[in-house]
């Protein structure tokens, strides 16, 4: 499993949100950019993955912007990253059929591709953004 870019900018633009916005008071891309020294272009694409995800929520206008979508305390890593990322699995036979010329059930190494992957969701599941943005906080 790889985290790309994109899975980095979203946990940035989520914890950034839930620091820094409010449903009456919502924070810009350009300012989240300038606050986490990122690309504002690419965060415009990330934020429209969250969006549909129903993770944020955004407002047009001279006082526009975007807030999360619930409380930070609901959502969790693993939904973020899932937004934008897609299937995480670290190989991709935990989720698709594959033809790697090995039948599963013989497979020596898929149970221990399984065990890995539970326990990295049981991390992710088990973090919050609320957390992520307590921690920022203390920094």
């Amino acid at each position: 499993m790889k985290i790309s870019t994109k899975g980095t900018y979203a946990l940035e633009i989520i914890v950034d949100l839930a620091m820094h916005s409010e449903p009456d008071r919502l924070a810009s891309l350009k300012d989240i950019a300038q606050r986490r020294q990122l690309s504002e272009k690419y965060l415009e694409r990330i934020a429209g993955m969250l969006k549909k995800a129903g993770l944020i929520s955004s407002t047009r206008g001279a006082y526009g912007g975007y807030c999360l979508a619930k409380e930070a305390g609901d959502i969790t890593v693993l939904e973020v990253l899932r937004a934008v990322e897609g299937n995480l699995a670290p190989v991709k036979c935990l989720v698709y059929s594959t033809d790697c010329g090995i039948e599963c059930e013989k497979c020596p190494t898929r149970g221990t591709w399984g065990e890995l992957w539970e326990r990295i969701k049981s991390v992710a599941e088990s973090v919050t953004v609320e957390e992520l943005a307590a921690r920022a906080g203390e920094k």
